[in-house]
């Protein structure tokens, strides 16, 4: 069902571009608070050794399902009844969990306090790629894309460079802050034409059953997410585990938060790169093999050349820099689908996509003790498991560059 094209924004510079990019930089900035301030959180309380490893993992994967569900309940409620109103509760959830975090005094508070953040980061993403995308004329809503993803990888670099000087309580309490304050700005923020003409006209909207009943649909919806996996293959397992590569080749001196800080600068690079050069060529498709490839090259460098601290930090950065797709792939998720379903797609994409890193940890554990390889071993070919679904995905995915969105799907 096709209907008329309201008048749109053409500078990326508006309210609704600024505060979703401000949205995913205070959500990427919290989402990896954790990753960063794992160890002396849990020291303060008491743990250490292979129990603080193991509290530290059942935390993480406790936060990633609470992004999955999150991803799910956003989607459905934003297409349902509107993304602004979505992006305010999101805001509201996690920034309170945030504050709540920074007072903590037991494991168990902990894991359910990151659950409950996790369900709000999961709203922020989906529902303000869709705000932006459904914003903007069709020639220049890859500008506006371009900003929020950029913005999230700096946000990812933040938190990796505050590490060394923030007590952990208080970067918690001053992320859950600035999201609040975040929340003034996002009451400026207006619905969008296109959502509110699929209210009018009664339209189903937010609903798993579009998606099942098309295999179209769901085929399309399989492929995004596996276009998106690697990035948090690369950065969930390959970067979270150079520690532990390191000391299997001997390496000594290696510092994780390094890896990590040079792995979002690139993405940070890569996200701006790859979304002007998707506008130039006027293509979606094109760019995201072209950086997947240089991702690729980049990983293939990683695993035959680890030889010194050095050359796994040039890695870390060339990996990034391959995996900055992210903005053309966050793009290209929204433009696959109709209004009707926008957000529950791209919400629950970018979260499922996320949530991944939870089955490629066992996958990975289980071919290492399955057939006896090393940690290397083992993360290489999970690593070719997900770039070939990946790049297969990208290929027989359509190219969306220039596609009108003011459409629903039956």
């Amino acid at each position: 069902m096709e209907s008329s094209a309201a008048p749109l924004h053409r500078s990326p510079f508006n309210i609704a571009v600024i505060a979703s990019g401000l949205g995913f930089f205070i959500d990427a900035f919290d989402l990896f608070l954790f990753n960063v301030y794992r160890i002396p959180s849990l020291r303060e309380l008491g743990l250490s050794g292979a129990d603080l490893t193991r509290t530290g993992e059942f935390i993480l994967s406790v936060q990633m399902a609470g992004m999955m569900i999150g991803g799910i309940l956003s989607g459905v409620l934003g297409d349902k009844f509107g993304r602004v109103s979505v992006l305010f509760a999101s805001i509201l959830l996690y920034s309170v969990a945030n504050i709540a975090n920074g007072f903590i005094t037991d494991t168990g508070v902990y894991a359910v306090i990151r659950f409950l953040a996790g369900v709000g980061l999961a709203g922020e993403l989906g529902a303000g790629i869709t705000l932006v995308s459904e914003s903007m004329t069709v020639e220049h809503r890859g500008y506006g894309t371009i900003l929020v993803a950029t913005l999230g990888a700096l946000g990812a670099v933040s938190a990796g460079l505050v590490s060394d000087y923030i007590p952990w309580r208080t970067a918690f309490i001053a992320a859950g802050v600035v999201g609040l304050g975040l929340l003034l700005l996002r009451m400026k923020s207006m619905e969008t034409g296109m959502f509110r003409r699929t209210k009018t006209e009664g339209i189903r909207r937010g609903s798993f059953v579009v998606l099942l009943r098309s295999p179209r649909l769901l085929l399309t919806y399989i492929a995004c997410i596996l276009t998106g996996v690697p990035i948090w293959y690369s950065v969930g397992l390959l970067i979270t585990l150079t520690p532990e590569i390191a000391t299997q080749h001997g390496i000594a001196g290696l510092k994780l938060s390094l890896c990590f800080i040079l792995f979002q600068a690139g993405i940070t690079v890569g996200d701006l790169t790859s979304g002007v050069l998707s506008q130039l060529l006027q293509s979606r498709k094109y760019v995201l093999l072209g950086f997947m490839a240089f991702a690729v090259g980049a990983t293939v460098y990683h695993f035959l050349c680890i030889g010194a601290s050095m050359q796994l930090y040039v890695s870390s950065l060339l990996m990034g820099l391959g995996c900055g797709y992210l903005s053309v792939f966050v793009t290209t998720t929204a433009e696959h689908f109709g209004t009707n379903v926008r957000v529950l797609v791209t919400a629950t994409v970018t979260n499922f996509m996320r949530g991944a890193v939870t089955l490629l940890i066992p996958f990975r554990q289980w071919m290492q003790g399955a057939f006896g390889l090393t940690l290397t071993e083992s993360l290489a070919l999970t690593g070719i498991v997900v770039w070939c679904a990946a790049v297969i995905s990208t290929v027989l995915l359509p190219d969306t560059y220039g596609k009108n969105l003011d459409y629903v799907e039956e």
